[in-house]
């Protein structure tokens, strides 16, 4: 599946702009991540930008979140099963297994605590914010509430690396499509 059927199909199921920017958030942050590890760029991205596709249907029934977004993706037919079983994984309703599973369970809520750290930073521009303003701001319970925090302290395990480590490549992926998620022009 190429990038603009996938936007597509967000575009036809996701009735929320916002939630469209954080899949593209997180498509810029997997595929990142990918290019760090040496990973298949292209896969790891599509697996970031169609991981939320059930959302509008699962939202009040989350044990379906990820699985449904497969059964849509198969009907579409789409067959990695590689990505599929890795949008399945994200939501922690099934053990993430595969690296890619485990790398998208931990960039999922690390982008939502990246774009709440933009909108709280005096730029307000993903460009000027360094990863030492999350770190300060990633012990505070209240500050980006819904960015489960011991989901992303998942990629220090499963991937050797520091926190910093971590949210710098989640934000340097981000940076890359800033303006398409409406975090900033680069400076």
């Amino acid at each position: 599946m190429e990038r603009n059927d996938a936007l597509a199909l967000l575009e036809k199921h996701l009735t929320n702009k916002n939630l469209i920017k954080h899949c593209i958030a997180t498509e810029a942050a997997m595929e990142n991540f990918a290019a760090v590890l040496g990973r298949d760029r292209k896969r790891w991205a599509l697996a970031g930008l169609l991981h939320d596709l059930d959302y509008d249907y699962t939202k009040d029934n989350f044990a379906r979140h990820g699985k449904m977004s497969g059964e849509m993706l198969k009907k579409e037919g789409f067959d990695d099963p590689e990505i599929l079983d890795a949008i399945v994984m994200h939501s922690g309703n099934i053990p993430a297994t595969s690296e890619m599973g485990k790398a998208l369970y931990a960039v999922d809520p690390s982008t939502g605590l990246v774009t709440a750290g933009v909108f709280m930073s005096p730029e307000k521009n993903i460009h000027k914010m360094g990863v030492d303003f999350l770190i300060k701001r990633f012990k505070e319970k209240r500050f980006a509430a819904g960015a489960n925090r011991d989901q992303i302290m998942t990629a220090t395990d499963n991937f050797g690396l520091s926190l910093e480590q971590f949210l710098e490549i989640v934000l340097s992926g981000m940076r890359e499509r800033s303006e398409e998620i409406g975090l900033g022009k680069k400076v």
